[in-house]
């Protein structure tokens, strides 16, 4: 009787982890399509954030331009010392 309550229990929280998962999934289904992937030009905050970067490694330095460089293909391999 011990070992068949056992499975059970197991099996219930089986279930359980299975639910939570889905609705966590649908959760990230519906927030990805109320906010989709921003793909037109640069924001303030992107230019902001990137600026305050620079400044930081660079004291004193000035953001002339933002560029941004495509990721389609891999980088060029390094040459060895």
């Amino acid at each position: 009787m011990d070992q068949l309550s056992f499975l059970a229990v197991c099996g219930l929280v089986l279930l359980i982890v299975f639910v939570l998962l889905s609705v966590l999934a649908v959760a990230m289904w519906a927030i990805t399509r109320a906010f989709p992937e921003r793909t037109a030009g640069l924001d303030a905050a992107l230019v902001a954030a990137v600026a305050s970067a620079v400044s930081l490694a660079a004291p004193g330095s000035r953001l002339v331009s933002i560029e941004e460089i495509p990721c389609s293909s891999p980088p060029p391999p390094r040459k060895s010392a």
